[in-house]
């Protein structure tokens, strides 16, 4: 209560500073040259709004279950709303992040691609159609078999390291684990992001 709406900011930023210490210091895993910090700051805050994007839309179904019976409305409203909440969010921690491009840009340490960065809202929208779908999936699941509910956030949690948010692709050199993490449907857009932010 003394801190209130700082957490929206000082979650991201020291779960990117356990990953700075933990993969960058500890692991050695490089970043490609990026800073550290702007690198584990940038996929934490695309991994934060997939994974609550699944995780809040895992128990639509269940949690409703009372409002979707009394009244009438499309039941897409209430998953998309859950995706809102989390681009809200993410945008919310996007300030941070560009706080700390600025400082870099400016340092010369890194050189965003400018003329790209009108795909970021096309990066945004499948990332969220992505999480909006796995939700669901898992939403009309959960109806037979609550465990499920359950199992989500663990799984969500095994899904992050086989995306990309921790370690750049080039980590990969050119073999079968490449090639499993590329098959990932979150890989693409999270390089993508990447690269253009970065």
């Amino acid at each position: 209560t003394i801190l209130g709406p700082l957490w929206i900011f000082l979650n991201p930023f020291l779960t990117s500073l356990i990953y700075t210490f933990v993969f960058g210091g500890i692991a050695g895993i490089g970043t490609e040259g990026v800073p550290q910090i702007l690198f584990y700051l940038c996929g934490s805050a695309l991994w934060t709004f997939f994974s609550s994007s699944v995780t809040k839309n895992a128990q639509t179904f269940t949690a409703n279950a009372n409002v979707f019976g009394k009244v009438y409305f499309p039941r897409l409203t209430t998953p998309i709303s859950n995706v809102l909440a989390s681009l809200i969010q993410f945008a919310v921690q996007m300030i941070l992040v560009i706080a700390f491009l600025v400082y870099y840009v400016y340092k010369g340490e890194v050189a965003p691609h400018w003329e790209l960065i009108i795909l970021i809202p096309f990066i945004l929208v499948h990332i969220g159609l992505l999480g909006l779908g796995c939700g669901i999936i898992i939403s009309s699941l959960t109806t037979k078999y609550r465990d499920l509910a359950i199992l989500v956030t663990f799984g969500v949690q095994l899904w992050m390291y086989a995306t990309p948010v921790v370690y750049p692709i080039s980590q990969l050199g050119n073999g079968i684990m490449r090639t499993i993490i590329m098959i990932n449907p979150v890989t693409a857009p999270f390089e993508a992001f990447r690269y253009i932010i970065l």
